[in-house]
């Protein structure tokens, strides 16, 4: 099992509906082109600044950041790295001249010449758009006095996709909609929120799959508004979604024929011997609805760990072994069984 020290251990405000909170600022030198027209020269010239910036500077958490290069890290640690979004599934790629700064309780990653040279990433568990943001801040303004960031005075911090133009930042909640996903909402959803400058996407963020019924939910605009306004945009429309999907578990979770789902859904997981990643991600989001409305007596960060543990990437690289398919689908149902096994309702 992870370490209990992550964040993604730990169930925060909110957390029946929210499974994490994410702040996001894209940043650039004002002395080096953006990615796309970098030589490789000047992407490890990026890489060591950066590195430099964050391992050596003058702050407390210099000494607990963790740097992975990215062009020689194993396939299957970044596959666990993208599953835990501490970067993206293109990053996981490993590129030429890209790194990872992180630290040592995943809150914080830094990535180095994704689609720009700086993507500072913030991780609350639950709504925690403030405490992130606050984070978020304080780390780009200690890495501004040494990188000096690109800005310009009308379109602000400069970035290679314009529509990251302005304050750089992308804020998104993660979301756990079984509910709403279930009476037909998300699409009703989906046109109301883009009609407020926001976006809801699956859990990889555009172009995925709802995983599990868990969506992402982030801001659309960051040119022309402040990085609060923003924030304060997304937590009011993230509660309206909250009380709707809170609201739809009530009407749902009376029929005594979802009750039954849940209840077999855990059962199934309790003694199951093999679990595809398809099976398991439905099963647990029934097992989690359960848990969220006391239908089931399970820790909520217990159903968190396993959210992670159960992922490919990362049981394999937590088990230290090669698995095939067929093997790994054995190793899934152990650790959950043995995970909700301990954790009887």
């Amino acid at each position: 099992m992870t370490d209990s020290n992550k964040w993604y251990t730990q169930s925060g405000p909110d957390g029946d509906v929210v499974l994490s909170t994410r702040i996001r600022l894209a940043r650039n030198f004002s002395d080096i082109p953006f990615v796309g027209r970098m030589t490789d020269a000047q992407k490890a010239q990026v890489e060591e600044r950066v590195r430099d910036a964050v391992l050596n500077g003058n702050w407390a958490l210099a000494g607990n950041f963790h740097y992975i290069d990215m062009e020689h890290c194993p396939h299957v640690q970044a596959v666990s790295l993208a599953e835990r979004h501490l970067i993206s599934p293109e990053f996981s790629q490993g590129a030429a001249g890209t790194a990872l700064l992180l630290l040592e309780d995943e809150s914080v990653s830094i990535m180095v010449n994704e689609e720009d040279h700086l993507r500072i990433q913030v991780m609350r568990p639950g709504l925690d758009l403030n405490e992130a943001y606050d984070t978020a801040d304080k780390i780009d303004t200690l890495l501004d006095e040494k990188l000096n960031f690109a800005f310009h005075d009308r379109l602000g911090y400069l970035t290679q996709c314009p529509t990251n133009l302005g304050t750089g930042m992308r804020a998104s909640v993660m979301l756990h909609l079984p509910a709403l996903q279930e009476l037909g909402s998300m699409n009703q959803l989906a046109n109301t929120v883009a009609k407020l400058g926001l976006t809801i996407r699956g859990t990889y963020g555009e172009g995925s799959d709802a995983k599990g019924a868990v969506y992402q939910l982030s801001n659309q605009v960051t040119l022309g508004i402040s990085e609060q306004a923003a924030i304060e945009n997304l937590r009011s429309i993230a509660q309206q979604v909250i009380a709707q999907e809170r609201n739809a578990r009530k009407q749902l979770c009376a029929d005594v024929r979802v009750q039954d789902r849940i209840w077999r859904s855990y059962g199934i997981l309790t003694t199951a011997r093999t679990l595809t990643v398809k099976e398991f991600t439905g099963l647990i989001s029934n097992v989690r609805l359960g848990a969220a409305t006391g239908i089931l007596n399970i820790p909520m960060d217990v159903i968190s760990r396993l959210l992670i543990d159960a992922m490919p990437g990362t049981m394999i690289s937590q088990s230290k072994q090669e698995l095939d398919a067929a093997k790994a689908d054995l190793e899934r149902a152990r650790l959950v069984r043995e995970a909700l096994g301990a954790n009887r309702p």
